[in-house]
């Protein structure tokens, strides 16, 4: 490795390379992710999905801390991490809901299809974010819709509209939450954030045969995730 020097590797320039390797660590989550799902374990492809989510949102801020851009400045961390983003977002919830059913055929191969071309147009704007770390447009999370469309037992018509929509917002001028890097709200969207986490642990605990209060929980903190951007948007001096 090119950073490496044979007499001595500096202490900060081992610990940044760590970082990278945490962030890599996102890859093979995603890979026991597709074969739970080719399996149809979907509820292991989802714990898989779920430490992975848990690896993204602290690399990040380990990153910041330990100045991995200043000590590693020939290993780019945003280039991997849309890479693994792609794959743990984007890639693995696509090939669940074609693999389920849960469209009926030939449209859960059709919106499949629309997920995986649309987030990866996304992924190449370089405008994706606003000045206050808001996604302008849909910011891919296919993870947690199609999780979402798991915990209701969507129907073809209910899954086909959240997909379709959530497809053709992905171009659309609409803020969305970055839950840790937004300022306004942040403790309010955090706590959601966090609670939407522990309702989908429990539905998982659950196989997705869950109760109502945590089917009712889980839409309503994932409705609020979907949607406080735009609000926000819509309104902006509320929460400043």
């Amino acid at each position: 490795m090119k950073f490496f020097n044979y007499k001595r590797v500096p202490y900060a320039e081992i610990r940044a390379f760590s970082v990278h390797i945490l962030t890599a660590s996102g890859s093979f989550l995603a890979f026991l992710g597709v074969v739970a799902a080719a399996e149809h374990r979907f509820v292991d492809m989802f714990w898989w999905l779920g430490l992975a989510l848990l690896v993204d949102g602290i690399d990040g801020p380990i990153a910041r801390k330990v100045r991995v851009k200043e000590v590693l400045p020939n290993w780019s961390g945003d280039t991997l991490d849309n890479v693994i983003d792609y794959v743990t977002y984007v890639l693995l919830p696509a090939f669940a809901l074609y693999q389920s059913g849960m469209i009926g055929e030939p449209w859960s191969f059709v919106a499949a299809g629309a997920i995986v071309v649309s987030s990866a147009i996304y992924y190449a704007d370089m405008g994706m974010k606003t000045d206050e770390y808001f996604f302008s447009g849909f910011p891919v999370v296919w993870n947690m819709v199609v999780f979402t469309l798991f915990v209701i037992k969507a129907s073809e018509l209910t899954a086909s509209i959240i997909v379709f929509v959530s497809v053709f917002l992905t171009f659309m001028p609409i803020n969305f939450l970055h839950p840790v890097r937004v300022q306004r709200l942040r403790p309010l969207n955090l706590l959601v954030f966090l609670l939407w986490a522990i309702l989908s642990g429990c539905a998982l605990l659950w196989h997705f045969d869950s109760p109502d209060w945590v089917v009712w929980g889980v839409v309503a903190t994932g409705l609020y995730l979907y949607c406080i951007g735009a609000v926000l948007q819509a309104f902006p001096r509320l929460g400043r």
